[in-house]
């Protein structure tokens, strides 16, 4: 039977956001990303049979399928197709479920995973605002009672649902913060980070967002955003942000004709849906379902990817799991590094990745929220046979 691995991972540095990857067209960015993927693995362009990209607001530069534009911005053949995803946050770990099932399918052989946002240059909320009326019609409204789907409400809701208290999730991002720049100060994402130049010559090679000076004071003193009354601030939720990553996936038998060697194998992918008003709820459910797919427990994982997009989320999810805190991002997540939107997915996968190639972990698992109640988990194998839980 046909099998998926990944044969290269690789990811932008985050962007603030007006910060240095502002000034960079998406499509470009996104280019960068291929041309990085290439250039690391060896492979010509030209035999990839499909990018398939994500990008939750595909309105002004991200609009008209960005994946297309993106393989052309790259100077790669005009025969290589190019399509876009949009699964919101998980809009690029859904491109690489799309990716493997393509190639273990038959349909393609070569694929390229990833995804993209700029949220400087496409404000977040862009696609909402394009035309007129509200994703939400009237017979949804009225099946929830009018109710504002909203993520905010939604981290507020999982707050409180969880007794996450506001001093642990300020505690959690701090400690968000100080795993990142322990990670970036041991040199832990160099392997994994292309540098993009910008349009004025400059050069970014490292994350923006990390905030060495944060502390309890700080984030204690920040005002609740969506609640007066609530736990939720800028400080406990993911940064908006500007990245991109990638990664190129084939069947094991097409890596060993290249002379490349997997990352990994793509061992499970799944996505559940879950209640849309409490709308983030949905990473543990996707969790137990990939385990239960790939006929492992959770203690046969030996590193998470969580998705910070609030550290109720991951609150959430680790009581609903059970999983040790020490291996759920232990280089830190989105509340200190940033969430870009239809790039983290592919971020998440790339960081996963390179984790458990440098650390000999067999399994990893990674899992996010998205908008709508939805969420994605994927299951990775190290085939290193010296590869430990």
């Amino acid at each position: 039977m046909r099998d998926a691995v990944i044969v290269e991972a690789v990811r932008s540095p985050i962007g603030r956001r007006a910060g240095g990857l502002g000034e960079v067209h998406p499509a470009d960015l996104s280019a960068a990303l291929l041309n990085a993927l290439s250039e690391r693995s060896g492979i010509d362009p030209a035999l990839v049979d499909d990018v398939i990209w994500g990008c939750v607001a595909q309105v002004g530069e991200q609009a008209g399928n960005i994946a297309r534009y993106a393989v052309l911005s790259a100077g790669w053949p005009e025969s290589v197709p190019g399509t876009t995803v949009d699964r919101q946050c998980g809009s690029s770990q859904q491109a690489l479920h799309f990716a493997a099932a393509a190639v273990m399918s038959g349909q393609c052989d070569v694929a390229v995973a990833g995804g993209v946002e700029s949220m400087s240059r496409i404000p977040m909320g862009s696609a909402r605002r394009a035309g007129p009326g509200a994703p939400a019609s009237d017979k949804l409204l009225e099946r929830y009672d009018g109710v504002e789907f909203s993520q905010g409400i939604g981290a507020e809701i999982l707050a409180k649902r969880y007794d996450l208290s506001r001093s642990w999730l300020d505690e959690y991002s701090l400690a968000s913060h100080q795993r990142a720049a322990e990670a970036v100060d041991g040199g832990r994402f160099v392997e994994e980070i292309a540098s993009i130049e910008t349009p004025d010559g400059s050069v970014v090679s490292v994350d923006e967002g990390i905030r060495r000076s944060s502390s309890m004071e700080k984030l204690a003193a920040l005002k609740t955003v969506f609640d007066p009354n609530g736990r939720i601030t800028a400080g406990n939720a993911s940064q908006i942000s500007d990245g991109s990553a990638a990664v190129l996936v084939m069947t094991s038998e097409r890596a060993r004709s290249l002379g490349l060697a997997p990352l990994a194998r793509i061992h499970t992918a799944t996505v559940v849906a879950d209640d849309p008003v409490a709308m983030l709820a949905g990473p543990a459910p996707a969790t137990a379902k990939a385990l239960k797919l790939a006929g492992l427990g959770l203690d046969d994982i030996g590193t998470f990817e969580v998705n910070e997009a609030f550290a109720s989320v991951v609150g959430a999810w680790l009581k609903e799991t059970g999983a040790r805190r020490e291996l759920v991002n232990p280089d830190g997540g989105a509340i200190a590094m940033g969430h870009p939107l239809g790039g983290s997915g592919a971020r998440l996968a790339t960081t996963l990745l390179h984790r458990m190639r440098a650390d000999g972990i067999r399994y990893g698992l990674q899992t996010m929220c998205e908008a709508g109640g939805m969420a994605n988990a994927t299951i990775f194998e190290n085939l290193d046979p010296g590869a430990k839980h």
